[in-house]
């Protein structure tokens, strides 16, 4: 692991931001869905006293893709293979700091690989899981150099050696990943996309280009399932509910649903299809403790999909969010906020109803120049404060292809609360 500061240049070769990312998560835009109705306005004037850009963060040489936020520390991962952390709290300007030429909050290079990250998951205690592009799972401890300032530390690299051993010796462990290419089960051939735990925290979950869905079971990380293929195309997006209901998203612009199996614990079965998106789906965001899930796809629309009654946790579509002029990259939601982020280098945040059936959009935040590839919500940390007259804050992370990481406060009013 590189553990070089700050001013040391990469030593990585990287591709153009543009080429890095997979034509399955695509930048293109297709036309909006006719066929659900719209649950907001489709362009609202929102005042500007609703959100400010709290500050900017410059540290990045190549696009950001992926951020998590673990207490106050926020982590952003780029193409580069390198992890930043950064203070939230003094990022957002809520303590005095000291500020660098640019005006931005003092970063340090937590840790650096030779993969670009795709995905980064804060599980609690310290723990942080990166996915990449070289088709690992790195996992990460937090803690600090002599000098005081954050790293982190490698724990481990899954498939772990241990998983690889115990399957390199057994015939029946080989799968055709490619013509006259073979590899054991517990191995990803592509990108790792997206990574998801279980609320119970027993179980890791991985979703690769590859269409693989993987189950991994900590600490010690064995690789326990592999449903392969689990889609027809590349598989961008992951989200796990309350309930234990798995979720994923693909270019094949399905969306799935799994859930463990009644009897085979460590063994997933195929609940639902949901078939609306009529282009790649980049993202996928639960909402309303799990109630809700929201998908944003290359159609410009994000799909709200709601708990049907029957009791079995299948989903229905009822309607879309719409006002993004092109493709929607990234989604990210907590209680009945969620947030999307477009490659018309905007994030809409968007509040649900008192009635559950519409939506107001609290805010359009402009500011970045290029395309928004990540996203991180923090909201409730202020729910019983007074200091927030009328309503609470709640604090959006937003990093783009250029390289930025834009942090933001947007007023969620009381008023609307349910």
């Amino acid at each position: 692991m590189n553990s070089a500061g700050e001013q040391e240049p990469s030593q990585i070769q990287h591709e153009p931001a543009e080429a890095m990312l997979s034509q399955a998560v695509s930048l293109s835009s297709q036309p909006s869905l006719p066929s659900l109705p719209s649950l907001g306005p489709r362009d609202q004037n929102v005042s500007p006293s609703h959100h400010q850009c709290l500050a900017t963060l410059r540290g990045h040489s190549s696009y950001v893709s992926a951020l998590a936020v673990d207490g106050d520390s926020l982590y952003s991962a780029s193409s580069d293979g390198r992890i930043r952390v950064w203070p939230l709290e003094e990022a957002s300007g809520r303590q005095e700091q000291q500020k660098g030429d640019d005006g931005c909050s003092a970063t340090v290079v937590a840790a650096a690989c030779d993969s670009s990250v795709k995905c980064l998951l804060a599980v609690g205690d310290g723990l942080l899981l990166s996915s990449h592009q070289d088709g690992k799972i790195r996992a990460w401890r937090a803690g600090s150099r002599k000098d005081g300032t954050p790293r982190l530390v490698l724990r481990a690299v899954l498939p772990t050696c241990v998983d690889r051993l115990r399957t390199f010796l057994l015939p029946w462990s080989y799968v055709q990943v490619r013509r006259h290419r073979w590899r054991t089960w517990v191995h990803h051939v592509d990108a790792v996309t997206a990574l998801a735990v279980s609320p119970d925290g027993a179980l890791l979950y991985s979703a690769s280009w590859d269409r693989s869905l993987k189950v991994w079971r900590p600490p010690g990380f064995r690789c326990v399932e592999s449903i392969a293929p689990a889609h027809d195309d590349a598989i961008n997006a992951l989200a796990v509910s309350p309930d234990g209901h798995v979720y994923t998203g693909s270019a094949d612009k399905k969306i799935k649903a799994w859930r463990r199996h009644p009897e085979r614990r460590n063994k997933h079965v195929l609940v639902q299809t949901m078939e609306r998106h009529r282009s790649v789906v980049n993202a996928l965001a639960l909402g309303v403790d799990g109630k809700v899930l929201y998908s944003g796809a290359c159609d410009r629309s994000v799909v709200v999909w709601e708990r049907a009654g029957s009791g079995d946790g299948r989903m229905e579509a009822t309607g879309t969010l719409r006002g993004h002029r092109k493709a929607i990259l990234c989604l990210a939601a907590a209680g009945d906020v969620v947030c999307s982020g477009s490659a018309d280098s905007t994030v809409r945040v968007w509040r649900r109803g008192a009635e559950n059936t519409d939506y107001t959009c609290l805010a359009v935040l402009e500011g970045h120049c290029a395309p928004v590839k990540s996203l991180a919500l923090v909201y409730g940390r202020d729910r019983g404060s007074s200091a927030a007259a009328g309503g609470g804050s709640a604090l959006v992370c937003s990093g783009a292809m250029n390289g930025e990481v834009k942090i933001w406060s947007v007023l969620v009013p009381w008023l609307l609360e349910r």
